[in-house]
């Protein structure tokens, strides 16, 4: 088997620390770097597998420690015991790879059966759900139990609506004063009544608005795109086809992996411009935001994790992938699913889609107009220096049109010190609450913030 590396590119530490489960992950990867630990190492690729950076680590054991990383996704494979995923031999063996200390190598009999058993995985047929019954005959037939069950959810949907409408109409009369006052209770105990109505995603705006009872400005706005998303739900068969399908995302309605996979894909080069981390409900929700470089096109990428559980670490910022993506109906930006990936991930060269504040700020007001019920939109912003004024913290463009950053995201003394005062690119996610830098373009590649 003919072995090459050239192909692959490699890796920045900032770009496999990012791997990390945790700050003290990073410190143990640091430490297992060096060459002491390691019995044997190599890279193996060719044209009938994934790049592979493999090695045999001598653990606290007699039997040193089998680990492997498929360059593609990235996964990971390692015989040590840590809960920890990804562990701190597979992240140090990375690093190693990183500094150039991990050369060209035919992998060993373990590594190509762990090979193996990955690609009989891939080649196998995805299931898929059995297509719904028909309907009942023009006679008066009975409706196919997944008929009945969707007509169920639809009334149990428009009456916790209904209550949520007039619960609106509630605080429209008690004043936005009266309800900034309101305890976590009062906001809890309607949100727990639309999910029992199945109505999840109304919920959780109704328990985003909870959290913005300070400013009556995002409040009043709040409470109105949920008195909206009421009277579209309502009116949805009056709608375009994209806008109902936006207000059936924004209100809770699933739909089936199988069925957004069995949709038209669109093949571009992804780059990741940010990966953002939040905690809602109990649940850890990952955004992270690609633009294609041909279509220019953003996209987000969703994944959810419960408390113990790893969240996919897949998508690396200052990375892109040859991919297919299958994109869910309705939506500002497009949520979408990588149904197929031609070749593993490679940095990125440039940022695709930078453009001055103006621009942006037009792209998010085209997407608003399509999609009301919008809370974050990608930026990828041009040639801005960060600056403040008092103390609020602003983006500046050379025309010295400012955007003005979220308090919440802190300081940016980060991005201050990898620009230098300099202007540069920054990718970021915006919000009401402001722009929330998440990358910044220094030296050629992409720095997470």
């Amino acid at each position: 088997m003919a072995e090459t590396s050239t192909e692959t590119t490699v890796w920045t530490t900032d770009q496999v620390m990012a791997l990390a489960p945790d700050a003290s992950a990073q410190r143990a990867a640091r430490g297992m770097a060096g060459d002491r630990a390691w019995l044997e190492s190599g890279l193996s690729s060719s044209d009938d597998v994934p790049p592979t950076v493999w090695g045999l680590c001598q653990g606290s054991g007699s039997t040193p420690y089998q680990t492997a990383v498929d360059l593609t996704e990235p996964a990971f494979k390692c015989t040590c015991p840590s809960r920890k995923f990804p562990c701190k031999h597979a992240l140090g063996l990375l690093l190693r790879w990183s500094a150039g200390s991990v050369t060209d190598a035919t992998a060993p009999g373990w590594v190509q059966e762990w090979q193996s058993s990955r690609a009989a995985r891939r080649a196998a047929p995805t299931p898929t759900s059995p297509a719904a019954p028909g309907g009942g005959s023009s006679g008066g037939g009975r409706a196919a139990p997944g008929e009945k069950a969707q007509a169920r959810r639809a009334d149990r949907i428009s009456a916790g609506l209904d209550e949520l409408d007039r619960w609106l109409a509630d605080q429209a009369r008690a004043g936005l004063a009266s309800v900034a006052k309101s305890g976590y209770a009062h906001w809890d105990t309607m949100a727990a009544r639309l999910v029992d109505a199945q109505a999840a995603g109304a919920a959780g705006i109704l328990r985003r608005t909870s959290a913005v009872t300070s400013s009556p400005e995002r409040l009043l706005g709040e409470l109105a795109r949920l008195h909206l998303l009421v009277g579209g739900y309502r009116r949805m068969a009056d709608l375009p086809e994209e806008l109902a399908a936006s207000v059936r995302m924004r209100v809770g309605l699933p739909i089936a992996t199988e069925t957004v996979l069995a949709g038209p894909a669109l093949r571009d080069r992804w780059q990741v411009h940010g990966v953002r981390d939040e905690i809602e409900d109990q649940l850890t929700v990952r955004r992270a935001w690609l633009r294609g470089t041909s279509t220019l096109r953003p996209v987000l990428v969703l994944s959810f994790a419960v408390a113990g559980q790893s969240l996919p670490i897949d998508l690396l910022p200052g990375t892109q992938i040859d991919a297919d993506v299958c994109l869910y109906p309705g939506g500002q930006p497009a949520r979408a699913l990588i149904a197929k990936r031609h070749g593993p991930p490679a940095r990125m060269h440039a940022v695709a889609g930078a453009a001055g504040i103006e621009a942006n700020l037009r792209a998010h007001a085209a997407a608003l107009a399509e999609d009301p019920w919008l809370d974050y939109w990608p930026m990828t912003i041009d040639a801005v220096c960060p600056t403040r004024d008092g103390g609020t913290w602003h983006l500046v463009d050379p025309d010295g049109v400012a955007l003005p950053l979220d308090p919440a995201s802190g300081d940016p003394w980060r991005l201050l010190a990898i620009t230098g005062g300099r202007p540069t690119t920054v990718t970021g996610e915006w919000s009401a609450g402001g722009l929330r830098p998440l990358g910044a373009w220094s030296e050629g590649r992409l720095v997470r913030l």
